[in-house]
């Protein structure tokens, strides 16, 4: 790779056509990404037509863009119709409406269709993400014709390894491997070595269920239909790694109070991050306003033994982290489907016995630290370790019951994942504090 930049750098044209001829199209694409947009257009024009189209369909939508501009109407629908429907698909989207007007007017019928077919899904849905390049055969073929439809449709299919088995209404009845087909009498009915479609997902079907299923299942595609069971498309495990990775990305981006955001973090501006991150912050910091307000009720609490100041950093910061913990173990859960809202008593149970232990150890840690470096007295020490463990215990069941809540009212649980619940723990861990400090010090 550092040889092909440094013959980019020079100009060596026709070194680098013979460079990229022996490379892998995903590591050309890689290379790719890092060029700058003149670097881009001249070097993709020298890929032979085979391989321009499967280096492009590894790119960045946004270094896509820049090559179909830089291209004729003509080399660029010619682009479009060597790509897989659903990749093309997935730029069509992105471009604007004039230019994709003169792109779909050069492109072939059969891609046309395909493309228009696949818009028309909602976005993050089964038929947004599918390819309709697969191969089905029907149900009534022998295995020698189910071979010879393969040969056929090989070269324009983006999997192979799993046919699809129809009626003469076009409905999902199986499927067979090409292994199966290969080792069976090529006189047999499809349907006689075929395994019963009992996995499919349909048109509409969340992406996040879609890669469920796919971890589920343990499969490499999975065939998709419409509500009449028709087959339409297939989705191959792939895609499922873009998703997996979307998915992931969304939800860290929400538990740490940012709205999602679909472009990497280098290509996004200063103010659209700023847009991104300004509406959860001007929320929390409205709610935290509140733990200053309880803090002004207890003023003459704080004037009586200032020392109590000084241990507010350590409840909010030991109580929100609790609260933390708690909330990303089960989100995560509900996101693997191994826990449900219907099981919130065995969950509370549960974290209220991981609450005691924890709240006892820190206590106790935290009671020999104030005897012997910070020479408080016993009361004082008590005050502290007492409403150590009331916090976390607490902050735990808040941290394990909001999630749940959240998903049984249809938001996404990551929501109220480490800053909401920190917010909520910070104004309850000084009200436990105050009023242990209230009556065990008779303020």
């Amino acid at each position: 790779m550092k040889d092909l930049k440094r013959l980019i750098k020079e100009k060596e044209y026709a070194k680098i056509k013979k460079v990229l001829s022996n490379m892998q199209e995903a590591d050309i694409a890689e290379i790719f990404e890092e060029l700058d947009n003149d670097s881009l257009i001249k070097v993709f024009r020298l890929l032979s037509k085979d391989n321009a189209a499967e280096v492009f369909s590894f790119l960045e939508i946004e270094k896509q863009q820049i090559i179909i501009n830089s291209l004729s109407t003509k080399e660029a629908a010619s682009i479009i119709d060597n790509m897989y429907a659903d990749d093309a698909a997935d730029l069509i989207d992105e471009m604007p409406a004039n230019v994709v007007k003169k792109l779909l007017a050069k492109t072939t019928d059969e891609t046309r269709r395909d493309i228009n077919f696949l818009l028309k899904y909602p976005d993050d849905s089964a038929g947004s993400l599918m390819t309709v390049e697969f191969i089905e055969i029907k149900d009534n073929n022998r295995v020698k014709d189910a071979i010879n439809t393969v040969r056929s449709q090989a070269k324009n299919t983006e999997h192979i390894h799993i046919l699809y088995v129809v009626d003469h209404r076009r409905k999902l009845v199986g499927s067979v491997s090409l292994h199966d087909l290969l080792i069976n009498d090529e006189n047999l009915l499809v349907t006689d070595i075929m395994d019963k479609a009992e996995h499919f997902i349909t048109t509409l079907t969340d992406q996040e269920e879609v890669a469920n299923d796919f971890k589920k299942y343990d499969v490499t595609s999975l065939p998709v239909v419409d509500l009449e069971n028709r087959l339409v498309g297939i989705i191959t495990v792939d895609d499922i790694m873009d998703i997996v990775e979307e998915e992931t990305t969304e939800d860290i981006e929400k538990m740490a109070a940012i709205t999602p955001n679909d472009k990497p973090y280098m290509k996004t501006g200063v103010f659209e991050t700023w847009k991104k991150r300004i509406p959860w912050l001007l929320i929390l910091m409205i709610s935290a306003a509140f733990t200053g307000k309880i803090i002004q009720s207890y003023e003459n609490a704080l004037a009586s033994y200032v020392i109590l100041t000084s241990f507010i950093p350590m409840f909010m910061d030991t109580g929100g982290n609790a609260g933390g913990q708690a909330s990303v173990t089960i989100i995560r859960a509900l996101s693997l489907h191994e826990i449900d809202f219907k099981d919130i008593f065995k969950i509370m149970w549960k974290e209220m016995r991981v609450a005691i232990l924890v709240g006892i150890t820190l206590a106790i840690a935290n009671f020999f630290k104030l005897m012997i470096f910070d020479q408080v007295t016993v009361p004082i020490a008590l005050v502290v370790c007492l409403t150590l463990i009331v916090t976390i215990f607490f902050a735990k069941l808040v941290g394990c019951t909001l999630p749940l809540f959240a998903k049984k009212m249809g938001f996404d649980p990551a929501v109220m994942a480490s800053p909401f619940i920190t917010t909520i723990v910070d104004a309850l861990s000084l009200i436990i504090y105050f009023q242990i400090a209230t009556h065990l010090l008779n303020i």
